[in-house]
């Protein structure tokens, strides 16, 4: 972490700390018919706060969307035995010993559960989030995508050592067109491409038009899909040997296992969550052409991504029942050689010990643990050896925050504790 921001984000937790709660949340948005225009969420303004807090529990009413079916079979009940949790304290990057409550306060976490097994041991809510919203979780999309392909590869259908290319002619002459599909899982793909949220002419931000997250400039009104965007990107050196994160990688791996499987991602993931037994219909975002945005436009309620992560947590089994292969969940969970991660300091400064596995951080340090993480602080954690699941959805102003560090350092500290 960068000394400079160590007392700034000291600063954050105090004021955070001192400040009244009703200062912390949004205005009343969307009442009235209409929104009065200061009150009034749009395509333009949902991901800017304070709209962000309404907008992320209501992208379907703002953006086109493609439903993931719930199933029609019961839903999977939890059990609760709640634990004081938000009093646990862990050492924040900045010096200071914080408590979890704290850290989601200031976070702007939006819900917050812990899982352990069937038994919910935390469940909090806040900034007029309910039970039954449907929160983006932004890259943690990734993580789903990573685990789907690797089930395609156990099933026969997917190659990681052929191309992209060899599955998606159109990719030919493309920064992924020569890059294997395994490079495509572990973001070793050397392509012309920075991930600057803030500046909006980043590749990033273009990526963002292209998926129909914001309005494009009229010069960057070029591609109507990201099926568009995805062949126009350019190679930069030689692929492998490192990690560099790129949202438009994990598309170009959604575009192969589209091609290899026959079925679109929605599909495939519906196939697991329809067996889940979740309690709503998840959604991805979809592109200008109807295409899922598999990056970065996964919804889904604060209870059924927790399911998700049990399913994980469980080897892939969900009542008796393999819905994903445990020979590909083992494969992620082994991880890759942390040395390559550790090279990207603006990635291991915020993950200290990971690897990057098929689009999860993977931790094989004191304890196994994949994490999946979307900017404005979402986060799926899963500690394998204790079972316990952890879902935060939240709705910080900013991209990267300097409060994403400690969301991790929260995470394992809550891990650690209900370990035996």
């Amino acid at each position: 972490m960068n000394q400079n921001t160590v007392p700034s984000l000291a600063s954050l937790y105090v004021e955070t700390h001192e400040s009244p709660s009703d200062a912390r949340l949004a205005p009343s948005l969307m009442q009235g018919f209409p929104a009065e225009p200061h009150r009034r969420v749009t395509w333009h303004n949902w991901m800017s706060p304070p709209y962000s807090q309404w907008g992320f529990r209501n992208l379907a009413r703002l953006r086109p969307s493609i439903d993931v079916r719930a199933g029609t079979g019961p839903v999977s009940a939890f059990k609760q035995a709640l634990q004081p949790l938000d009093e646990l304290h862990f050492d924040s990057e900045c010096g200071l010993s914080i408590s979890v409550i704290d850290h989601l306060i200031a976070s702007q976490t939006d819900g917050f559960l812990v899982l352990k097994g069937d038994t919910v041991l935390f469940e909090r809510y806040f900034n007029g989030q309910c039970p039954q919203d449907r929160h983006i979780m932004f890259s943690v999309t990734k993580s789903l995508i990573g685990a789907l392909g690797e089930q395609l590869v156990c099933e026969g259908l997917l190659d990681p050592t052929l191309t992209a290319a060899h599955y998606v002619p159109e990719l030919t002459g493309s920064a992924f067109g020569d890059a294997t599909v395994r490079q495509l899982f572990d973001m070793a793909v050397a392509v012309d491409y920075s991930e600057v949220y803030e500046d909006p002419d980043s590749e990033s931000s273009q990526y963002g038009y292209a998926c129909g997250f914001q309005p494009a400039p009229a010069q960057y009104a070029t591609f109507e899909s990201l099926y568009q965007y995805l062949p126009s990107l350019r190679k930069r050196g030689n692929h492998g040997g490192f990690f560099h994160y790129v949202t438009a990688t994990t598309e170009a791996l959604a575009w192969v296992m589209e091609r290899a499987s026959g079925k679109a991602c929605h599909q495939l993931l519906q196939e697991v969550w329809s067996q889940l037994g979740c309690e709503r219909d998840g959604y991805f975002l979809a592109d200008p052409w109807g295409r899922s945005v598999a990056g970065a436009g996964f919804s889904a309620t604060l209870r059924d991504m927790a399911r998700f992560g049990r399913l994980l947590a469980n080897d892939g089994r969900q009542q008796g029942r393999q819905l994903l292969s445990a020979e590909a969940l083992a494969g992620i969970a082994a991880g890759a050689d942390p040395a390559i991660y550790a090279a990207c300091a603006d990635f291991s400064s915020w993950t200290p010990g990971a690897s990057y596995r098929s689009q999860w951080y993977v931790f094989n340090d004191h304890s196994q643990a994949l994490m999946a993480g979307g900017i404005h602080g979402q986060y799926l954690f899963i500690d394998k050896p204790s079972g316990v699941v952890i879902v935060k959805q939240s709705s910080l102003g900013d991209a990267v925050s300097p409060f994403d560090g400690d969301s991790v350092r929260m995470l394992r500290a809550i891990a650690a504790q209900l370990t035996p």
